[in-house]
């Protein structure tokens, strides 16, 4: 078989002395099928060109092979994104890989999320949908059970109700970067949220109010920081904390973001992160490490949240009475050299 020629699974099978059946299981990575013949499967069918005919399916089964991932954009400016770069590479990857391409809806910090699903309810433009930016008692997660979609929370709510997520332990990444601020000597710590009213960001205070308790230190409202913080809105956040006439000495980040506007007002002020200032950020774009400042890192694989968002939604689609999947990620800490 020539590899210009329109390659299609009973060829593919032939030349391997397969059945179709095999090749299509081999193709899928079928538990069934012998790992040395998977192997040989996709070898012939990446050499030939051979492209799944997913609009047939889709005629057959009524499925779009679309998944979309309902992403708010932070805020109007510059840059605020910058932490969605690595995750929807991810779901994008992982979505192609799965057979199904990826739609992203985006909506302004304006836009009401529960009618942002329900446009795309009425739209039956995807088979799944992956939300985000998790509130208490989001109204969404009872939603779309309701209709009987399948879905996947980026992130936790505080319903009493079995639903599939993926979430990053905030609290505990919170807690530890508090932790080892405390081990250089920082009392008078700072630490940054972004929408307060996010699950994520309500956690996160969970973390540090835990590690302040253990220590016996009084929480300081002044130095807790809440919203949407871009670089200019942290830098001119922090400044003022360390204009202020008891300034912290250590800073828990929420992202990159507010780690480079700290890091523009400790420079204006010719402080030094490490000296004068401790910093722990989480950092979800690996930009931290390739900055020259002496800095604690917690890092987070966006990529692969984003894998593990489509599995599950996958599995969703696929068996919609199976287990409800609930994956709780870790940060991985990277101490300041």
């Amino acid at each position: 078989m020539k590899s210009g020629d329109m390659a299609n699974l009973k060829q593919i099978a032939a030349e391997l002395s397969l059945s179709v059946t095999t090749v299509s299981r081999a193709l899928k990575d079928g538990p069934e099928v012998h790992p040395s013949t998977v192997a040989r499967v996709k070898e012939v069918a990446k050499r030939v060109g051979y492209v799944p005919n997913h609009h047939g399916r889709a005629l057959k089964t009524g499925q779009t092979l679309t998944l979309t991932a309902v992403l708010p954009m932070e805020t109007r400016d510059y840059l605020s994104d910058l932490a969605k770069l690595p995750l929807i590479e991810g779901l994008t990857l992982a979505a192609r890989q799965a057979g199904y391409s990826l739609s992203i809806y985006s909506t302004t910090p304006d836009d009401d999320p529960v009618e942002s699903v329900q446009r795309l309810l009425q739209a039956h433009s995807a088979d799944g949908l992956i939300i985000t930016r998790m509130v208490s008692g989001d109204p969404r997660v009872k939603l779309l059970l309701d209709q009987g979609i399948p879905f996947v929370a980026f992130g936790r709510t505080d319903l009493d109700i079995a639903y599939p997520y993926v979430d990053i332990d905030n609290e505990q990444i919170a807690y530890e970067a508090t932790r080892r601020l405390m081990d250089k000597g920082c009392r008078r710590i700072a630490l940054q949220l972004l929408v307060q009213k996010d699950q994520a960001s309500a956690t996160r205070l969970a973390g540090y109010r835990r590690a302040m308790a253990e220590a016996g230190i009084p929480i300081d409202q002044s130095l807790i920081g809440d919203g949407t913080f871009t670089m200019e809105s942290s830098a001119a956040w922090f400044d003022r904390l360390l204009a202020s006439s008891d300034p912290p000495t250590g800073l828990a980040c929420a992202n990159e973001l507010g780690l480079l506007g700290a890091l523009h007002a400790l420079g204006r002020r010719g402080l030094v992160p490490g000296r004068d200032v401790h910093i722990v950020t989480r950092d979800n774009t690996r930009l931290a490490r390739f900055l020259p400042a002496n800095i604690g890192v917690h890092s987070v694989d966006m990529a692969d949240v984003g894998h593990k968002l489509i599995e599950v939604l996958e599995s969703r689609i696929a068996n919609p009475l199976g287990p409800v999947a609930t994956i709780l990620l870790q940060g991985r800490f990277e101490p300041a050299e």
